[in-house]
């Protein structure tokens, strides 16, 4: 989460009058994340958190993204609910971007998991991955390698600046992955469960959030994106324990195919790619008035580097 685009108390007084939650009495940006801007919104009815889509949101994927949340929700799994305006629309448009209100849920992100709470966040995936059948849209994934062929194409001239290398680890793995991708179980998928959408209360799971990269793709490519961005230690170290806590939890509620688990270690390249890429693009082309730093594209590069190495599954904990 983050803020790109600014809403003062004015325009959002106008925008609240086609909704009935009631009259606004806090409103504040929330600083973290990268892709969208969001408000923090407390009324005298509840709190909310508004969201203005920015450049990698389609609009027309809004109907995707909202009704994903209404139908996991009937399924059991807690998540932001989508509040409909007076008219019943799930999204409209404030300062020149798409939006909408979804309600807020408690609980706090942590910045340095324990194996239990990759334990419970790897369960709470499978179970999205459970809930989301029957879901009747569907969603083709445009970070998927189509999509990095096209972000690689336009990093490459800059990659080499940001560290020497990076553009030949990028075209090599590009090449590598794309030829052994697999194709494995699909359904709805996260794509983007870090720790930072993952709520808690304690060491249970009270929410999963940041539903705007879900689409359709391979469960354990969805699995591969947890352990790449939960399981590592901030020296760069692949912790072992974390993955096996992450991965076992996981399996109890959805067990892993012996292809699945077999095609990990290409999942876990194409997953350290794909944010390599998206990192990389947003470094190179950051705005410098935004109010949100880039995250090091570097991060990625070390994970991807280290996936290239492995042979098995094990190596992971699985």
């Amino acid at each position: 989460m983050a803020v790109y685009t600014e809403v003062s108390f004015e325009d959002l007084e106008r925008f609240l009058q086609n909704y009935d939650i009631g009259a606004p009495l806090t409103f504040k940006g929330i600083a973290e994340g990268v892709e969208n801007s969001n408000y923090y919104l407390q009324t005298d009815r509840g709190a909310f958190i508004l969201t203005l889509y920015e450049k990698r949101v389609n609009p027309g994927d809004l109907p995707f993204y909202l009704g994903l949340m209404q139908h996991l929700a009937r399924a059991g799994i807690v998540c932001p609910q989508p509040v409909p305006a007076r008219d019943g629309a799930l999204s409209g448009t404030l300062n020149r971007r798409p939006c909408a209100i979804v309600t807020f849920l408690n609980g706090l992100s942590v910045r340095r998991p324990t194996p239990a709470h990759c334990a419970a966040a790897g369960a709470a995936l499978a179970r999205l991955h459970l809930a989301g059948g029957g879901f009747a849209l569907t969603r083709a994934n445009a970070l998927g390698p189509g999509g990095w062929e096209t972000l690689g194409t336009a990093c490459r001239p800059h990659a080499d600046g940001v560290e020497p290398g990076l553009a030949a680890l990028i075209a090599g793995a590009l090449a590598d992955i794309t030829a052994a991708w697999p194709r494995l179980p699909q359904g709805v998928i996260h794509a983007d469960l870090f720790p930072d959408n993952v709520l808690f209360m304690k060491e249970e799971v009270s929410g999963l959030i940041d539903f705007y990269f879900a689409c359709n793709d391979m469960f354990a490519y969805d699995l591969a994106i947890m352990l790449n961005s939960w399981c590592f230690e901030t020296d760069g170290s692949y912790n072992i324990t974390k993955g096996q806590a992450l991965a076992g939890a996981y399996q109890t509620v959805r067990p892993l195919s012996t292809d699945e688990i077999a095609a990990m270690p290409v999942l876990m390249q194409g997953a350290s790619l794909r944010f390599l890429l998206t990192r990389l693009f947003d470094w190179v082309n950051h705005d410098p008035q935004a109010l949100v730093s880039p995250k090091d594209p570097r991060e990625y590069a070390r994970k991807l580097r280290f996936h290239r190495k492995v042979k098995h599954a094990r190596e992971y904990g699985i």
